[in-house]
């Protein structure tokens, strides 16, 4: 594991995507092609924003994501569409696989597990991601792998549907067991309010059922942590 801290979103973000274009070309060049798995929230998308402009073979990259949120595309809470916005409307041609928010939850489960078998690298019965970039809530979450849910898992993609801060959650999340098999797992984390989550999940007891970002270690693969100086702070 690696820790990298900079002094605020713009520096951790401008770092993120330069190493995202290195990673993505040495891909390319080895496999001939690029598959990563996108976050959502506000923290991704300053990085989605710088590589808009960089030069890259985009019709060898597939994006995929860690989670979404079961609403249309055009909801703002919809990771796809704040992607598209800032991101695949500038890039031309590339490859999408999203989460069908269109279904529900269950559906939309079934569903993307097709669409990551068609991908598998065996013995898996989903891709082996060349990139994952992830987030961490205040409260220890990431992606949609919240704090309470079940450890033991050895599906691809669970449908998410039970309360979470007293709302229905309604999503589909991938999950550890295909998050562990990546190449490169980031996590991209800023601001004064994760700071002591963060110092909990690095350096406390290791709880996964109480801090779900503790269950992402990789088998055969990079971990990064990639924090500004607010969230760091604890540290």
């Amino acid at each position: 594991m690696k820790i990298d801290i900079y002094s605020g979103i713009n520096e951790l973000s401008q770092s993120a995507a330069s190493l995202f274009i290195e990673v993505a070309q040495k891909a390319i060049a080895d496999r001939g092609r690029f598959l990563v798995a996108l976050s959502g929230g506000s923290t991704p998308m300053k990085l989605y924003e710088r590589l808009a402009g960089n030069k890259l073979d985009w019709t060898s990259v597939h994006f995929f994501w860690g989670d979404e949120r079961c609403v249309p595309a055009d909801d703002p809470g919809n990771s796809y569409g704040q992607t598209k916005q800032v991101l695949f409307d500038k890039i031309g041609d590339t490859n999408i696989h999203r989460i069908n928010s269109d279904l529900a939850p269950d559906s939309a489960a079934t569903d993307y597990t097709r669409t990551l078998k068609a991908f598998s690298e065996p013995p898996l019965d989903f891709p082996r991601f060349d990139l994952v970039l992830l987030g961490m809530g205040d409260d220890g979450h990431t992606a949609s792998l919240f704090p309470g849910s079940p450890v033991e898992v050895d599906s691809p993609a669970l449908a998410v549907t039970a309360n979470y801060q007293d709302r229905p959650a309604n999503r589909v999340t991938l999950t550890q067991t295909v998050f562990n098999q990546a190449r490169e797992i980031w996590f991209l984390v800023a601001g004064a309010n994760k700071a002591e989550t963060l110092q909990k999940v690095l350096k406390g007891e290791f709880q996964p059922k109480v801090f779900p970002a503790q269950r992402i270690k990789p088998v055969n693969g990079n971990l990064v942590w990639m924090i500004d100086e607010e969230a760091a702070s604890l540290l």
